[in-house]
């Protein structure tokens, strides 16, 4: 029996996506008997979110499916500073042309999550930009600076981190958090917003808007945070071998998309399917209690699901045929990823360990080679243990490429341009 009498709060606390709430019993009656507003902030650091965004884009998501107004905010005025929350080191400074081509690049993801529009439950995008650009610096200090204690500020975990490692902390970094703070009394005051959310790491980030709007005379506002994930390994979500397991399709296909979620931990699939599909919850109950070989089926399943909300069900489907293929058939899959390269060049022949980086498949030659000295490449299906060879013409198949493995789950198809 949950603790929680709204919708939202209760699919939120079955499903394992509740680390903090700053008052339940207030919230949840908020919920409850009216239609909420609640927002969470991205700063446009890259072109795209990555796969560790994906808990929080999810707890917006359950948010409209259980009849409230999520509100996905654009940092275009706060990513001009960058957050400095448990970073080693201030983030490089971008220039306005690289945040504004991040933030149109960031959006795409966020209507296959979303809908947006006028009625009281659509979606609203929102950026900081529109009041944080133009502000006044001496009237800023003057009417919001002067609520904020220093000593409080330093108390911060994430403060605290980088000062106890003797890392500087600019004065503009210091600034993040009165901005975000400013962000949220802002957003009650324009759209009636009531919730912020974000990862654990946001807490005191948020908590400080909440106390901000208290002194500025807002109505009670809301807090809740959701756990920082880990797989059960310990590896950061969002991450593979590979490098970020990134969202914008142009970045990542639905076919290694699909691979990142194929590849889940055991331990982990039951927590997954929960975090990040929209499975009812006694068919991942069931789903949950299969063992042994099934555990695979049940990932493919995993998979399919995260990769149809991003991608759509028939792109999530073709990937997992383009494995069954691959994997289960030992069949050439057309719709593998591939990398293109000159036809002049492959006429000419490419060494193997340069084929091997430019796939994408190893960082340098050195792991190129050990790859190769390890067994672990194969081209057109047939092992190779010479890290001399050079890939041409004599490989490509008939059907017009080179398929180049490393190990049994990864393939990128040489197209000859």
């Amino acid at each position: 029996m949950s603790r929680f009498k709204s919708a939202f709060l209760r699919t939120l606390d079955e499903r394992g996506f509740i680390h903090q709430i700053s008052d339940e019993a207030g919230l949840d009656e908020l919920f409850a008997k009216e239609t909420v507003s609640g927002y969470i902030g991205y700063d446009p650091t890259a072109p795209s979110l990555h796969a560790g965004s994906l808990i929080q884009i999810m707890m917006l998501h359950w948010m409209q499916k259980t009849g409230h107004r999520p509100i996905s905010l654009m940092g275009g005025g706060t990513g001009m500073v960058g957050d400095p929350s448990f970073k080693d080191e201030a983030r490089q400074l971008m220039t306005l042309d690289t945040i504004e081509s991040n933030i149109a690049s960031i959006k795409r993801v966020f209507s296959s999550y979303l809908n947006y529009g006028d009625g009281p439950t659509d979606a609203l995008m929102i950026n900081n930009a529109d009041w944080l650009r133009g502000l006044n610096y001496l009237e800023f200090l003057r009417d919001v600076g002067r609520h904020f204690s220093v000593n409080r500020m330093l108390s911060f975990e994430s403060v605290k981190t980088r000062l106890d490692r003797e890392q500087s902390l600019s004065f503009l970094e210091f600034n993040y958090m009165i901005l975000q703070a400013y962000d949220f009394v802002e957003l009650n005051k324009r759209y009636d917003v009531r919730l912020q959310m974000g990862g654990s790491d946001q807490w005191g980030n948020i908590i400080n808007g909440i106390d901000l709007g208290h002194r500025m005379g807002t109505p009670q506002l809301y807090a809740l945070t959701s756990p920082l994930l880990t797989t059960s390994s310990g590896a950061k979500m969002g991450k593979s071998a590979n490098g970020a397991v990134w969202l914008n399709p142009d970045m990542l296909s639905a076919y290694d998309f699909w691979q990142y979620w194929r590849n889940t931990e055991d331990a982990d699939v039951s927590r997954f399917l929960k975090l990040y599909t929209t499975l009812p919850m006694d068919e991942i109950a069931r789903l949950s209690a299969l063992g042994g070989s099934e555990i695979n089926e049940v990932k493919k399943i995993l998979a399919t699901e995260v990769t149809a909300m991003l991608h759509g069900r028939a792109a999530a489907e073709e990937a997992a045929e383009t494995a069954r293929k691959t994997f289960e058939e030992g069949a050439l899959a057309d719709n593998l990823p591939s990398v293109q390269v000159p036809a002049a060049e492959l006429e000419a022949g490419i060494g193997l360990l340069a084929l091997i980086v430019r796939a994408g498949l190893a960082a340098s030659n050195g792991e190129a080679r050990r790859h190769v000295q390890g067994g672990a490449v194969r081209i057109n299906d047939a092992a190779v243990s010479d890290e001399r060879m050079t890939v041409g013409a004599g490989e490509v198949t008939a059907d017009g490429v080179v398929k180049l493995s490393l190990g049994k789950k990864k393939h990128m198809l040489i197209r000859p341009a």
